[in-house]
This record gives C-alpha cells, structure tokens and sequence, in this order.
C-alpha cells in the first residue's frame, strides 16, 4: 500500500458529501434572489431587472390622473401606439380619455421609444401588420402571456371581487412597487387578504 492517505481522505470526506450535496439542493436560494443593486428579481419580471418609473411629467399628470400610469415597458409600442389612437383616446377601456394633439403626440412618442421589446407582447395576433386593431379590443397589459401567466392562480375573488382592488389592472392596489416599477412578488399585499405566496 503506498498511497494509504489518499484512501483514508476519501474515506473521512466520502460520507460528508452527500450531506454537502444536500445542503447545495436544500437551499432555498434567497440569497440567490438579490441581484445588483440589491434588487430582488421573482414573478412576472424575473428574466429582466425592474421597469423604470414613469419620468415623463406630462403622461404622468394625463394619464396617471385616472389610473396608474403604466410603465411603457409593459406593451410593446405597437399597442401603445394602438392606444393613443385620436379614435381610441375618445373610447378608452368605456372613458373618453380624449387629448389636445400637441399631448397625445408627446405622450406618444414617450412610450414608443420606452416601451418593450416585442418579446414582451402577449398576444402578437391582436395586432395585424399595420398596427391596426382592426376593430377588436384595444390591447391590455392584463391580457399578455406574461401577465396571465403570472396572476393565474389568483382567484379572482382576491381582485375583481374584492372592492378594495375591482380589477387586475390596478397594478398598484396589490403590487406595493408598482409605480416604481417593480413587480417582485415579495411584495404583493392584496387588500384583506395580506402578502401573495406563490
């Protein structure tokens, strides 16, 4: 026997591991789950970093005087540019949200150019290639793949039956980041139910 130390490391380590690979799968990775500049990533935005928030002062004061004002990184801008249509403006979701043109032209060139990537589009067939709706309904953030994928095991009695929330489009009744642009499920406290667990 030459080598004995080799063989009675082996023997000393060996039934440590699989204790060790234990502990390595047995971690629940919350540590795994901070990422640069202390953000948490989980849910819906995991692949991507938060949205911004909103910085354009005029979208903000037109459109988040009624609602939240969305993030343009929700939709793709082809649903957005659907959205602040003249003729969608006058009947937005049952409102007449209608604008001078000198608003509707700056609020739309704002969420063009910071509005998703078209992976982000949920449905690509709501929209044909022009960009027309062709006279179904306008496009709805709640209607993407990424959003229904993230909100379906949510009963909907937690949000359009509950009259603290009333819909799934008030982002911010339960997302307590939303306007800042994160959607981390972390931090998801739905009205008289308390914090969401997955």
């Amino acid at each position: 026997m030459k080598h004995p130390k080799p063989i009675l490391i082996l023997l000393a380590v060996g039934p440590l591991s699989p204790g060790a690979v234990g502990l390595a799968f047995g971690d629940d990775d919350d540590d795994d789950e901070r990422r640069e500049g202390g953000q948490e990533e989980s849910g819906w935005m995991e692949s991507r970093a938060p949205l911004s928030p909103v910085v354009n002062a005029i979208y903000n004061a037109e459109c988040g005087s009624c609602h939240m004002a969305y993030q343009p990184g929700l939709l793709p801008p082809r649903a957005w540019a659907e959205i602040v249509t003249p003729t969608a403006l006058a009947n937005h979701y049952g409102d007449d949200a209608s604008l001078t043109e000198d608003l509707r032209t700056e609020i739309s060139a704002f969420l063009g150019a910071s509005s998703a990537d078209l992976a982000l589009q949920g449905d690509p067939l709501r929209l044909d290639a022009s960009g027309s709706n062709t006279g179904r309904a306008l496009p709805r953030i709640s209607a993407t793949a990424n959003f229904k994928n993230e909100h379906d095991e949510i009963p909907s009695r937690l949000v359009a039956g509950n009259p603290e929330v009333g819909s799934f489009s008030k982002c911010n009744a339960c997302h307590r980041g939303a306007t800042e642009g994160n959607y981390n499920e972390r931090q998801i406290d739905i009205p008289g139910h308390g914090p969401w667990k997955d």
